[in-house]
């Protein structure tokens, strides 16, 4: 035979000199949960070893992983019920908690990248993304509110907006607000292809963030659609999007790769909660050898063609690819 593939496989050295895909801790981004006050760490049973955080115990785990080589966080407030309310008002109250983080995250560690959330559910009432009026989710009504809560993240100092409530238009109007008060080189990470996925569970329990009534499936996209998904990505793109996102990743490889083919903008993937939850159960149950099935899960997103992967493995994973 002379052409021989394995030709390129018979060492160490060589199957890395022509190794396809590489993935690093610079790719990944951190998702954080952050408490209000001085309250304990909180173990969150469905994330093994994942925790909802107060202020102090966020800077540890922040310094920990810049160590290691993870310089971009996804933080995501566990609001208490006492300040929710129809209009997601506590979202931008001067007294916030989240903003208050923010602010002294980037004041302690001027070096990272951090990521907001924009929805209206740790915010609202009713627990969905946007404003409920008659069991109807209204579109043109919720935008005002996540303009308003993009604005004051970015200035308390956040660098990258991410608005995961998939209301039509709200990336463009995002935009506006930004610019027009001056922020222009505040990014939007846009969670385009948001499926309403059976996968978010864990981490709607981490935020006690679940809908009171209905589901989400008038603004999620259906599991079915992949097409769908391109529409969004236009769409995104053209209201001054920085990055696309698609949420779940696993089950969802196909439309990363679409979104990779389709746009020049970077493509981003969250590895959920649920996936997340999957892999460590296995391990735990001595099924899978977590050490050799966490990276690979990882890789196969950025071989999909994830750019940007926000994974709750990202401290591990680096930990892992600096003993290499």
């Amino acid at each position: 035979m002379r052409v021989r593939p394995r030709r390129n496989r018979k060492n160490e050295l060589i199957r890395k000199m022509v190794e396809e895909t590489v993935l690093r801790p610079a790719n990944l981004i951190y998702p954080l949960f952050l408490l209000e006050g001085d309250l304990e760490k909180q173990a969150i049973d469905s994330l093994p070893g994942i925790f909802r955080m107060n202020l102090n115990d966020l800077f540890l785990e922040v310094e920990a992983s810049v160590a290691v080589g993870i310089c971009s966080f996804v933080l995501f407030p566990a609001v208490p019920e006492k300040y929710k309310d129809k209009t997601a008002s506590y979202s931008v109250n001067a007294a916030n908690f989240y903003l208050e983080a923010i602010r002294q995250l980037k004041q302690k560690f001027p070096q990272i990248i951090l990521m907001s959330d924009v929805a209206m559910d740790p915010y609202s009432s009713d627990g969905h993304d946007g404003y409920v009026e008659n069991g109807e989710i209204l579109n043109d009504r919720t935008l005002p509110i996540l303009g308003d809560m993009a604005l004051a993240q970015a200035q308390a100092g956040i660098d990258i907006i991410g608005p995961s409530d998939m209301m039509d238009g709200r990336v463009g109007f995002i935009r506006d607000v930004l610019d027009s008060k001056g922020f222009l080189n505040t990014s939007i990470m846009s969670y385009t292809a948001k499926y309403a996925s059976a996968f978010y569970g864990p981490f709607r329990q981490a935020l006690y963030s679940a809908p009171k009534a209905g589901d989400k499936k008038t603004y999620q996209m259906n599991p079915a659609n992949k097409t769908e998904a391109l529409i969004e990505a236009d769409l995104d793109t053209a209201e001054g999007a920085d990055f696309l996102m698609v949420k779940p990743a696993l089950c969802y490889m196909d439309v990363i790769h679409a979104l990779k083919q389709h746009s020049n903008l970077p493509i981003a993937a969250y590895n959920v909660s649920g996936e997340y939850a999957m892999l460590m159960a296995a391990c735990e149950k001595g099924w899978l050898d977590y050490n050799l099935a966490m990276p690979e899960m990882l890789l196969s997103l950025k071989r999909a063609g994830a750019d940007v992967i926000l994974t709750y493995f990202a401290k591990d994973f680096a930990q892992l690819y600096h003993q290499k």
